[in-house]
């Protein structure tokens, strides 16, 4: 007979929400999110675009005592600055201009629950002072009024930037920063995630197929090598998107490398030729570009080193009637190899933070894990 103490078995995280994975990093986050969902701790989600932050802000809100009340998102980069005070807190009839009407603000609408603040570090100046106030004394006014609501809300947040750099150029509030930082959970890329990679894909093939209707017949082991080399900018939307495009448009025929390389590089191609969006400033759209166009170079010297650490010959076009000739290629000094570059930015970072690994691995925009592997890789002692 079944105790009513009895731990409940925790729901299964795959199911329900698609948190997938079976890599360390992974497994580390599962656990920090097991230790402190069912508390009412607030929660900071740092990682690069795409990484899956919000099914991370989920997972915690389905494993506590929350699950049945309801969990909000709010993208604060995605909405005006000019209403996202009235979105956030609500208005009185009238409080401004278009006011017609009364509005409940996500903070009320969300009672008993979970809000998920999202892109948390786009939040301006005025708005972070507001929230500041919420979080220390759990209590809020609408805009336009003057009467106070008591709220129960779990706070978690979530952003790409680095908000310890952001306080230090005075972008952040730093008292909201500390506030907020509680227990913080940092998403690696998928890059330096590759042992989830087959997993993610399988999960997400089952996902296109199940919702389309699709008989698929697999990828082959080529297929999910090329996966698990390629560098994914976008991280786990990128995979995502990538599964759903080939399935879909190959009719759930079996996808072997080629097709993966093509759909990839079109999807690239298509990409920079894109005009700029209009919501981006010619700074961002700038720094997209070049980091498109490094990510495009780092491809290629990674090829070439492959080729040549293979020992294979070059085929160099010739300008003569036999077409490409054979070249020989002497071998490259370390300094100027992928590896010897990196360990040079790597020892470079570190002196910058003066040793300090934590604050050399997010700037690097890696795992600490990944910065001590590749510290005892490179033999660097600091």
């Amino acid at each position: 007979m079944e105790t009513p103490n009895k731990r409940q078995p925790a729901p299964d995280l795959k199911d329900t929400i698609g948190l997938v994975g079976k890599s360390e990093a992974f497994e580390q986050i599962l656990e920090t999110v097991r230790q402190v969902a069912p508390t009412n701790i607030t929660v900071l989600i740092f990682g690069e675009s795409g990484t899956g932050k919000e099914m991370v802000a989920r997972a915690l809100h389905e494993l506590s005592p929350r699950k049945n009340k309801p969990m909000l998102t709010v993208n604060c980069g995605a909405i005006p600055e000019g209403i996202l005070e009235s979105e956030l807190f609500g208005h009185e009839k009238g409080s401004f201009t278009g006011a017609a009407d009364l509005r409940k603000g996500y903070f009320e609408l969300a009672e008993g629950g979970t809000l998920f603040l999202d892109e948390i570090g786009e939040l301006p100046p005025a708005t972070q002072v507001k929230l500041l106030r919420v979080l220390e004394g759990k209590e809020f006014m609408r805009v336009g009024g003057n009467k106070m609501f008591r709220v129960n809300v779990r706070m978690i947040a979530a952003t790409n930037r680095d908000l310890e750099a952001a306080v230090q150029r005075e972008e952040f509030r730093k008292d909201l920063f500390y506030r907020l930082n509680a227990v913080n959970i940092f998403i690696p890329p998928l890059r330096d995630r590759k042992e989830d990679i087959r997993e993610l894909t399988i999960h997400f093939a089952e996902e296109v197929c199940k919702a389309n209707r699709i008989r698929f017949q697999g990828f082959t082991e080529e297929a999910f090598e090329y996966l698990k080399n390629y560098s994914w900018p976008g991280n786990i939307r990128e995979l995502r998107n990538v599964v759903e495009r080939v399935i879909v448009l190959g009719k759930g025929e079996m996808v072997d490398r080629l097709v993966l390389e093509t759909q990839i590089r079109e999807r690239v191609e298509t990409d920079r030729n894109l005009p700029v969006l209009l919501h981006k400033t010619s700074e961002q759209a700038e720094r997209e570009l070049i980091y498109r166009a490094l990510l495009d170079i780092r491809m290629a010297l990674e090829d070439l080193r492959h080729l040549i650490v293979a020992g294979a010959p070059l085929r160099i076009p010739a300008h003569s009637d036999e077409g490409t000739v054979d070249v020989s290629v002497p071998p490259i000094p370390s300094e100027t190899t992928l590896n010897g570059m990196e360990k040079n930015l790597i020892e470079k970072t570190l002196e910058q933070f003066r040793g300090n690994r934590k604050k050399t691995a997010r700037a690097l925009g890696i795992g600490e894990r990944t910065l001590y592997r590749k510290l005892k890789e490179y033999g660097i002692d600091r």
